[in-house]
């Protein structure tokens, strides 16, 4: 059943503002954090909101034959690319940050073409691609000489959204589509993702370290947005949402999240942005909507 849009819209509005934040929280974070210690402290907090929303819901653990499927979800997922934007960030602005985040859909799109195969490239789909890519161009502008520390630190998120595009046909095939063994609920998954991230990135952590300065407020305020809100609160937020309308409609959050993340930068962090940035983000955007249908090319054939 599809609700109207006063069911949904009161789920897909926040979910919206805390992924679109979360670029923002990372960039705190890391005033009093390493780049390990935001991922670790997102993670854990993260795990923790999610058991509690499991013991509340009466959810139940996911089953003993997903749990190698959640292993390589979670490095696809959570830990690689969450650890690859926090130390991206340490370079760029948490809203260039949240532009480049923008590539996901057609990353997915990229994966589920070229190796899982279960959908057909078309000619909005491959349209859609190209266009995507002449925005990033745009968004890192091309035509200027590049720091090495930016080029790193763009190459490393370009890299993290890349295993977002595998993660998502990845989960569908092996833990929630129809080929799945059993579909797992959506909080049983991401409780199992964030159980395996503590599992991985736990060591990682003890090794390290986790400070890089005095603690202060606002970073551990930050940490806790990272965990409680967009690890485990937008979680249920995206299932309502998923729920209560089309899969198409709720994918357009990713379109929002850049807004919100430059907004974000500019007001409470005083980011700068050059021009191609928000242009280039706004084709991205349009190239992803255009790979997705939302805005299907129309023919050219004469009648």
């Amino acid at each position: 059943m599809k609700y109207p849009a006063s069911q949904w819209l009161p789920f897909y509005l926040p979910l919206a503002l805390i992924w679109g934040c979360s670029f923002l929280f990372i960039k705190v974070g890391l005033e009093s954090f390493t780049p390990i210690g935001v991922v670790f402290g997102r993670v854990l907090l993260g795990a923790l909101t999610l058991i509690v929303i499991t013991v509340v819901s009466r959810s139940s653990l996911p089953p003993r034959w997903s749990w190698k499927y959640l292993f390589v979800a979670s490095l696809l997922w959570v830990c690689v690319p969450w650890t690859l934007f926090a130390f991206a960030q340490t370079q760029v602005s948490s809203a260039l940050a949240g532009i480049i985040n923008a590539l996901t859909p057609l990353m997915t799109l990229l994966a589920i073409l070229l190796a899982f195969r279960t959908e057909k490239p078309t000619r909005g789909r491959i349209g859609g691609l190209i266009l995507g890519f002449i925005g990033m161009l745009v968004v890192v502008g091309f035509w200027q000489p590049l720091a090495l520390d930016n080029l790193w630190a763009i190459g490393a998120m370009v890299l993290a959204v890349s295993c977002y595009g595998v993660a998502f046909p990845f989960a569908r095939r092996f833990l929630t589509g129809p080929q799945a063994q059993a579909p797992i609920p959506a909080v049983s998954l991401a409780t199992g993702l964030m159980l395996w991230g503590l599992v991985i990135v736990g060591p990682l952590a003890l090794v390290t370290g986790i400070g890089s300065a005095p603690i202060s407020g606002a970073s551990l305020a930050a940490i806790a947005g990272l965990g409680i809100l967009g690890s485990g609160v937008a979680y249920l937020l995206n299932f309502h949402v998923t729920q209560r309308a089309d899969s198409t409609t709720a994918s357009t959050v990713t379109y929002l999240t850049p807004l919100v993340a430059v907004i974000a930068g500019s007001v409470v962090l005083g980011e700068q942005l050059s021009w191609n940035q928000p242009v280039g983000g706004l084709i991205v955007v349009l190239g992803a909507a255009i790979a997705q249908g939302l805005l299907p090319l129309r023919s050219t054939a004469r009648r």
